[in-house]
């Protein structure tokens, strides 16, 4: 104990470059330019990805991960809702961009990802013990600095079981600070009356305790009258975004707002 106890003025320095500014700058940035100085996903970190049904959780943190590893940063995806070729193949064509990639593309593209790039292949329930094994392994044998858990209703079974879903993300919230690693974790939001209407971190899922824990919770919410009207042929206004990405927490930013994306259906790209 007494080692962890330590004088105020032990922090100047640190309490320095925060109050300089700095902050703004340091983790993992988003594959868009207008939001680096806004938000970061810093080491040691968990970050919940919320959304309805079919807003495309799962695809943007495609993309956000292939940001990471253009950086020469190292991942581990464990999706247990989509089998691993499924995700590969939306990932090959966001990084080719487009919807018909060559063999000599595909090619290049895993490649590419070797060292950089490993998948958890499982699908269905599985146990919380094993996805915080999966979570350690990453960090220790891998080197990885950002894990994707998608989903969390997969690793605690039942809506209603809120000691279990708070201890599992107590649990992913002690490796993030002990390894560096940044965990990302895909939630659902509940079913209201419209899915127009934009969601906040309190129309999560099960217990409130999810958004309390979590450093970061990032709400994607796509336009569905949107891409209904474009589907029936009406004229639409261009100006207005086909998603947004809502960062409702981010306990050590200062930013909380909405970035405006438009998605491009050849690459499976938020731009």
């Amino acid at each position: 104990v007494a080692q962890r106890v330590r004088p105020a003025s032990a922090w100047r320095e640190p309490t320095r470059a925060y109050l300089r500014g700095d902050r703004s700058v340091t983790g993992a940035t988003l594959p868009w330019s207008k939001t680096h100085d806004r938000i970061r996903l810093r080491p040691g970190e968990v970050t919940v990805w919320a959304g309805y049904n079919g807003a495309g959780k799962s695809l943007m943190l495609g993309q956000v991960v292939l940001g990471f590893m253009a950086v020469g940063e190292r991942a581990l995806i464990a999706s247990f809702e989509m089998l691993p070729h499924v995700t590969l193949a939306r990932m090959t064509r966001q990084a080719t961009m487009g919807d018909r990639p060559t063999d000599l593309a595909i090619d290049g593209f895993h490649a590419w990802t070797d060292g950089k790039l490993w998948l958890y292949d499982h699908q269905g329930q599985v146990a919380a013990a094993q996805v915080l094994a999966v979570c350690r392994f990453a960090a220790a044998e891998l080197g990885a600095q950002h894990v994707v858990i998608d989903s969390l209703m997969k690793a605690v079974r039942g809506e209603d079981d809120y000691n279990g879903q708070k201890d599992f993300v107590d649990a992913l919230c002690g490796i993030a600070r002990t390894t560096g690693m940044h965990v990302h974790l895909v939630h659902h939001m509940r079913k209201g009356e419209s899915e127009s209407k934009l969601p906040g971190k309190h129309d999560l899922k099960g217990s409130g305790s999810i958004s309390d824990q979590v450093d970061n919770v990032a709400i994607v919410w796509r336009n569905k009258a949107k891409q209904s009207a474009v589907q029936d042929g009406e004229n639409i206004d261009p100006e207005k975004p086909d998603a947004l990405l809502i960062i409702d927490k981010q306990r050590n930013g200062e930013y909380e707002g909405r970035v405006a994306l438009w998605f491009d259906p050849a690459s499976q790209q938020f731009l």
